[in-house]
């Protein structure tokens, strides 16, 4: 394990107002999680019977035409839809406290779109990620475009939000992490890595990629290799093509 000094964690966030989340997964995902504070359900006549058991009889049954009214134009509610609360955030100290011996950890430098945030939290919790770190600021908020793109997911994914990500991943490597930079710039390819132990990959935006000091902080910048006429993945594919690499090798229970 990496022997440096600890140092303080970052404060509480507060101030936080509740969204709608949409959608049959995100939705019966949040009433199943005992933290996530649910203040109202509303959902069309066939899908409160449909899901009878799992919505209560506190749901609202309403047409179509007035969810609709409810959410943002163009989103595909399915049938459903929740008020909540946002979840409480984790730090990350508690985050770390929580791994094992063997654990991965991804980590986002500055990806802003909630539909590829949301798709690598649904293959984190897939594949059994530990949890996702993301920047404080240049990071979708939780809304019900990430909720819905997660699938169920952001209930089920520990979500830490960094204000100093080369702050976060020094706390990473202070836990006995190596860190991985998905980079085009990487001398090995990420098939070729012993993730055994703790892990951290770190993946940047699209067009951008990680940025110099997030790049400096990583132990080793490696790809996934491309047929030559695709030069990179999207983000959302290359964390679930990382995370899948990490856990063929877990050992199993």
């Amino acid at each position: 394990m990496r022997n440096r000094p600890s140092r303080p964690s970052r404060p509480q966030r507060g101030g936080h107002q509740s969204v709608w989340l949409y959608g049959r997964h995100a939705v019966l995902a949040a009433l199943a999680n005992p933290e996530r504070q649910v203040q109202r359900v509303l959902a069309t006549r066939e899908t409160a019977e449909r899901h009878a058991a799992e919505l209560g009889p506190k749901v609202e049954v309403c047409s179509r035409d007035e969810l609709g009214q409810r959410l943002p134009g163009g989103a595909v509610h399915q049938g459903i839809a929740a008020l909540v609360a946002p979840l409480e955030e984790p730090q990350l100290e508690e985050l770390l406290a929580r791994c094992g011996e063997t654990a991965l950890v991804l980590a986002l430098d500055q990806v802003t779109d909630p539909h590829n945030v949301g798709a690598i939290l649904r293959s984190a919790a897939a594949f059994g990620v530990a949890g996702l770190i993301v920047t404080e600021r240049h990071a979708p908020a939780d809304t019900g475009v990430l909720a819905k793109s997660a699938s169920g997911a952001l209930e089920l994914v520990p979500l830490v939000r960094a204000v100093n990500l080369v702050r976060a991943l020094d706390l990473l490597k202070e836990a006995g992490f190596w860190l991985y930079g998905l980079d085009e710039r990487g001398d090995t390819a990420i098939a070729d890595l012993d993730l055994g132990g703790r892990s951290g990959i770190v993946l940047g935006a699209e067009g951008e990629g990680l940025r110099r000091l997030t790049a400096e902080k990583c132990d080793r910048l490696v790809t996934i290799p491309t047929a030559a006429r695709l030069a990179a993945l999207n983000v959302s594919n290359a964390a679930a093509v990382a995370a899948y690499e990490w856990a063929r090798r877990r050992p199993r229970p």
